[in-house]
């Protein structure tokens, strides 16, 4: 973006600061941030805190009041210019004197994609697209994919020794990376609408699948299983704090289904309990980014269908050995290297002693 200085760049990366503060709380819609500047000086700014409430631009616009005009407006995605359960932040931008207008990038929602630009535009508002827009596109990936697809976003994660082990051959993976690992494990959690496990990650390792006091905000903990072959205690069934979700078969062990029930578990019942059909139905509850934890026969499943977007890595320099230990992938059907599904985007961060390897299945990025 040649048209934009240091500063645009500068402001725009306080709007994606600002809207990170809403992480994994604004689903359906999107991470926004905004930064009203007034003769190189901040004198409003907001992000959009969730669905139903106010967005970005029109906290920033309440704090700015009567100096924003003729100042210039920044914000990491495209102003809406429709009315939805708010009214459109075009008008507002244009009703507040704003001089100029500097974008992230072009929201992909049908009922916004250029439309509001072309307003402000209209209104006689200079305006500029495209500033920091790779990080823009990053924050937002969620919200682009559900937008795009019509389903959330899906992340693989998972963490395994140096020969590529997730447990050893008697299940136990009690820890198999170190404590700084295990906390971006966490922020990632606090990022996402829902945390999907299979009914043997429930049996081998009864998680909690929060963030363990890193965030506020805890996903729902969703559980895959179709037989409902699972202990009548875990800590998934305990309620009292972060809500869980099961999806089963039609009829499968309708005794533990009542008794899950009393403890405030939500059961659903699918004819089949498929990654697709389980996703359909999270994206119908307004999810935009959902994080697949689970052992390699659900993640094998759930890359077979693309209901896996991007891969998270964490490897520890560790090795453990077995022919039977279970690996992070099952069987896809692969026979020849050439089928190999490659990442691209790859990132690689030492975490001492732990590596971490990040990438995109498909084109994603």
């Amino acid at each position: 973006m040649d048209r934009a200085t240091e500063f645009d760049r500068t402001m725009m990366q306080r709007c994606l600061t600002l809207a990170r503060q809403a992480l994994g709380r604004t689903s359906p819609n999107p991470l926004v941030g905004a930064v009203i500047v007034q003769e190189g000086t901040i004198i409003g700014e907001g992000f959009h805190p969730g669905a139903g409430q106010p967005h970005a631009e029109v906290f920033a616009l309440r704090q700015a009041a009567e100096k924003a005009r003729g100042a210039t407006l920044y914000v990491n995605l495209e102003p809406c210019n429709h009315y939805g359960r708010t009214p459109p932040c075009s008008e507002a931008i244009v009703q507040a004197g704003i001089k100029k207008v500097v974008v992230g990038m072009i929201d992909p929602n049908p009922l916004v994609a250029g439309k509001g630009i072309q307003r402000l535009e209209s209104a006689g508002i200079e305006t500029l697209v495209g500033v920091e827009e790779s990080e823009c596109l990053q924050l937002n990936q969620g919200f682009i994919h559900r937008i795009t697809a019509k389903k959330p976003f899906g992340i693989l994660k998972y963490a395994m020794t140096l020969d590529g082990k997730i447990a050893a051959t008697s299940g136990h993976s009690t820890w198999i990376t170190s404590p700084a690992s295990r906390q971006i494990v966490h922020q990632l959690r606090s990022a996402c609408d829902a945390i999907i496990v299979g009914g043997s990650t429930v049996r081998q390792d009864n998680p909690h699948l929060t963030t363990h006091g890193l965030s506020d905000h805890n996903p729902l903990r969703v559980v895959m299983t179709r037989s409902l072959d699972l202990p009548s205690s875990a800590h998934l069934w305990d309620t009292s704090q972060f809500p869980t979700l099961l999806y089963t078969q039609i009829d499968s062990n309708v005794k533990l289904q009542q008794q899950l029930l009393t403890k405030g578990v939500e059961v659903i019942e699918l004819t089949e309990v498929t990654p697709t059909l389980v996703m359909e139905n999270l994206y119908q509850r307004g999810f935009c980014q959902v994080l697949w934890e689970c052992g390699g026969g659900l993640s094998a499943a759930a890359i077979a269908e693309g209901m896996v977007q991007k891969i998270i890595a964490f490897i520890a320099p560790k090795i453990i050995g077995g022919i039977q230990a279970p690996t992070a992938v099952g069987d896809l059907g692969f026979q020849l290297m050439s089928q190999a599904l490659q990442l691209k985007n790859v990132t690689v961060n030492y975490l001492n002693p732990d590596i971490l390897i990040e990438g995109y299945l498909q084109s994603e990025q």
